[in-house]
């Protein structure tokens, strides 16, 4: 991970891309001069140690961090595993508290409902949820959540991307139907597009941010407002940076 760190910061410099850093670069962030923010899918390489989020933030610029991914680590569990620690280790909860004063984003996908209801407790910043969809009764394994779970993140201010995996969502006007679903149980100002495209083992209803304006007229033929339509494809993800980052 931290090679991949290294070769995110390479890139950025060597493209001259902009990192959204904090409140001033990611507000000054226009379609002509985009912003780009590093994230990390998955804390394994903090080894379990909250000391190590001052480095990455100092040195990686990390400004949102995915506590699990495919491997329970030593912050806590995944969906896809038995659980370890009972959802959140209390190392995890230490990264939290850290993430939370350095200006981090926390980001729990992957994490079971054991470990959002205790990262709920613990977080004093709204929570991202970026690629999932909403399950009345998800398997035990499931990446999908239930409305319990979705409605976790919600009171902290968070938000939930919807992703678009063809195997859930055939084609766009099925995906709008999801996100509003998901909107139904969480509310508006937290729901948003979770692609994950490249993270896909299946096709994607939407492959490419081309066809932003196709879901954003699905959106709209689903009853969402403009506005609303606004804050779904990107304005309530901005919303919870603008909140965390310092």
């Amino acid at each position: 991970m931290l090679c991949r760190l290294s070769a995110a910061r390479r890139g950025a410099d060597h493209h001259r891309h902009r990192r959204g850093t904090d409140r001033q670069s990611l507000a000054a962030a226009t379609a002509a001069h985009p912003a780009m923010i590093v994230t990390s899918e998955g804390g394994d390489f903090l080894e379990g140690s909250a000391d190590r989020v001052d480095e990455a933030y100092k040195r990686w610029h990390l400004r949102q961090l995915q506590l699990t991914h495919y491997r329970v680590n030593e912050l806590g569990d995944i969906q896809t595993e038995p659980r370890l620690h009972g959802g959140l280790a209390d190392a995890g909860a230490a990264v939290i508290r850290r993430c939370n004063r350095r200006g981090i984003v926390v980001d729990i996908a992957h994490g079971p409902y054991e470990l959002v209801k205790r990262v709920a407790a613990v977080t004093e910043k709204p929570l991202v949820l970026p690629h999932t969809s909403l399950n009345p009764k998800p398997g035990r394994y499931s990446r999908t959540i239930s409305p319990d779970h979705a409605r976790i993140v919600a009171e902290t201010g968070g938000v939930i991307g919807i992703w678009p995996p063809t195997t859930i969502f055939p084609d766009m006007a099925a995906l709008a139907e999801g996100m509003a679903r998901m909107v139904e149980v969480a509310g508006v100002a937290h729901v948003g597009l979770g692609s994950d495209m490249m993270g896909l083992l299946s096709p994607a209803a939407f492959s490419s941010y081309a066809q932003l304006p196709d879901l954003a007229a699905a959106l709209l033929a689903q009853g969402f407002s403009a506005e609303e339509t606004a804050k779904l494809l990107g304005g309530n993800a901005a919303r919870v940076f603008a909140a965390t980052l310092a």
